[in-house]
């Protein structure tokens, strides 16, 4: 089956989107507003985007009627912000705070602080999204999750978006050698 994304509507879009890249890892990004409001909303569309600078990009869309959504505004303010990535226990409280909450309302195991590097206006008019690119100032990992010069990743029980209403766990890891790693 071959699908042609200009025959569909922005919800066809959309699910094609999300349904295609999988799994997408789950960021609470936190920002703080001009009248020093806390602000916590998690995002699906997280990823690095360099090693040399470390850059990482987050895809903030607009809201419904095509406003900003508070994070943007607040890194636009603030030029900073952070990623913390989202694990098992911590689903129910990000399912929660992907409500649209009043501006006043704040809605891990590991934490990447970022400073505003450059926005990237992407998109359509009435449904566009903003390209965040942060560089990465400082990466805290808490306690016990990282040895031995290494992130434990069997440890973290980080999760990951799928399409639809669907998440996945990281549980089952496997390793394999690349293949230049082989000689």
């Amino acid at each position: 089956m071959k699908i042609d994304p200009t025959t569909l509507d922005y919800k066809g879009i959309h699910d094609l989107m999300m349904d295609c890249i999988l799994p997408r890892p789950i960021a609470f990004v936190s920002t703080i507003s001009e009248n020093g409001v806390f602000n916590l909303a998690p995002y699906s569309c997280v990823s690095p985007v360099s090693n040399h600078p470390p850059l990482v990009g987050i895809s903030i869309g607009t809201y419904r009627d095509s406003r900003q959504k508070d994070t943007l505004v607040n890194i636009q303010w603030s030029k900073d912000f952070v990623i913390n990535v989202v694990h098992e226990d911590l689903a129910e409280a990000m399912n929660k705070a992907s409500t649209d909450w009043p501006i006043d309302v704040d809605e891990s195991r590991i934490n990447i602080e970022c400073h505003l590097r450059q926005i990237i206006d992407v998109g359509d008019a009435m449904r566009r999204a903003d390209f965040v690119i942060g560089q990465v100032l400082l990466v805290h990992v808490k306690d016990g999750f990282f040895m031995d010069g290494e992130i434990q990743m069997q440890k973290l029980k980080i999760i990951g978006r799928m399409g639809g209403e669907f998440y996945c766990r990281t549980q089952d890891i496997f390793k394999m050698k690349r293949p230049y790693m082989l000689k």
